[in-house]
């Protein structure tokens, strides 16, 4: 008995692959996307990797190309509540019916004598198929793990290829030192095919543009956007623009001046290549673009009480949690920057925040807990520890040791059995901020579980 069409029902069946867990290769995609006629070759690519700043980084990308007329279609990855938000067309998941065609075409085309394609694999072959069936003028798309091994790097002549950032994560798969993690990265380099590379560590700049002077790769270092008065970022690259180019920024956290200068000087190497994106398309894209899940301001409806604003943001590995620690503290200040003000104006939060945090955790077992920990917590924070459900998650009390003998002057340490009963535990506190993160998983499983449906 087959199940229904439901993203639970495409979660059981994308179980049965992901017993192959993490296996970085080419080999078992290209055989698969050969067996479906090559739908990879139908589809012109902005191919964007990086340890953080990917998927904020697609969001532009997709968002403005939309505005500017094109059929886009977006891949990324891991989802935060569906399956079908990691293929989009225009913004817009793939609906669940349409997945599942895709995916029985896939999986039509896996053949018994060869090894099993892993769930990422089979997911990713499936993304082409939409996309070349879909007809979509171009795709953004971003590597799952890495970039020379990932099953998303099978096209020899991208657009333009995105590194957003780099620092030390997935060292079990990607190698031990930040150099290794750099070459894995700078895999994604075509010869001949512009690059657009963000600020990286010396240890990994050296790497890339190794790599990229070996294949010939136009490389593109575009400088951060400043922030005026009025929260409106500038950019100075744009050729047709007269005088200066600016946009309101729509995520929060000064690392967005960051990547929306990535995202535009992308957008500028593909109007080097004659696609008509003009600069309205490209105000109205940043403006209108949605990445949920990352510095997001929002509120759990608690029965029977008033809901204090609280902060959701993955903070998954170190570098994601030194930007979140960063924008705690200037969020915290009498007087924050224009482009702090501006982003808590959005909000509704015209005050400084308070400088006591709660924060409310899980990770997964692979991370680096001891260095988020680090990066994060101060004397006389709170943690609340909670595990990641349906994942491999560190447990509350493994975590809670870790993090006493990190910041022994947390004003409490305490492990949860769930997430909702660590947040019932946070908001024992009236005053302080409250704060989500440690595992996208875990912002995903509390948007499924605490907020109501839409």
């Amino acid at each position: 008995m087959s199940l229904p069409l439901s993203d639970d029902a495409i979660t059981q069946r994308l179980a049965v692959y992901g017993r192959f867990g993490v296996h970085l290769g080419l080999t078992r995609i290209q055989r698969l996307l050969t067996a479906l006629a090559h739908p990879e070759q139908q589809v012109p690519i902005i191919h964007v990797a990086g340890t953080n700043g990917k998927g904020s980084v697609c969001a532009y990308l997709s968002s403005v190309l939309t505005q500017a007329g094109y059929r886009v279609g977006r891949y990324t990855s891991p989802h935060l509540v569906s399956w079908c938000e990691r293929i989009s067309l225009n913004g817009e998941p793939i609906a669940v019916a349409d997945l599942d065609r895709v995916l029985t075409q896939v999986e039509a085309a896996i053949t018994p004598e060869h090894e099993t394609p892993t769930q990422f694999e089979v997911f990713t072959a499936a993304a082409w198929l939409y996309f070349a069936q879909q007809a979509v003028d171009i795709a953004v798309i971003e590597v799952g793990l890495g970039g020379r091994l990932d099953a998303t790097n099978v096209i020899d002549a991208p657009l333009v290829t995105v590194i957003t950032s780099l620092s030390r994560e997935h060292w079990q798969q990607l190698g031990p030192t930040l150099a290794d993690i750099a070459g894995e990265k700078a895999g994604i380099l075509k010869p001949q095919r512009p690059a657009v590379i963000g600020p990286l560590p010396p240890e990994a700049e050296t790497v890339v543009l190794a790599r990229a002077a070996a294949v010939d790769c136009p490389v593109i270092r575009p400088q951060p956007a400043q922030i005026n008065e009025q929260g409106l970022a500038t950019y100075n690259f744009l050729a047709s623009s007269r005088g200066r180019f600016q946009s309101r920024v729509p995520f929060a956290g000064a690392h967005q001046l960051t990547n929306s200068a990535i995202s535009i000087a992308a957008l500028q190497a593909l109007r080097d290549q004659g696609w008509q994106i003009t600069d309205q398309a490209i105000q109205a894209g940043i403006e209108q673009a949605r990445w949920p899940g990352r510095l997001q301001w929002l509120t759990w409806p608690i029965p029977g009480a008033q809901s204090p604003p609280w902060l959701i943001d993955g903070a998954h590995n170190p570098a994601a949690a030194t930007v979140l620690r960063a924008y705690v503290d200037e969020i915290s200040q009498p007087h924050p920057t224009p482009a702090i003000a501006a982003t808590l104006k959005q909000q509704g939060l015209t005050r400084p925040l308070p400088r006591e945090v709660t924060w409310v955790m899980g990770m997964l077992t692979t991370k680096d807990h001891a260095d988020v920990f680090t990066a994060l917590l101060r004397p006389g924070d709170r943690l609340h520890l909670v595990p990641v459900p349906d994942h491999s998650s560190m447990t509350p009390a493994a975590l809670q040791e870790i993090a006493l003998k990190v910041c022994p002057e947390l004003a409490d340490c305490t492990p949860y059995d769930t997430l909702e009963q660590g947040l019932i535990g946070a908001i024992a506190d009236p005053t302080a901020l409250k704060i989500l993160c440690g595992s996208l998983y875990l912002v995903g499983y509390f948007f499924r579980t605490q907020l109501p449906k839409r």
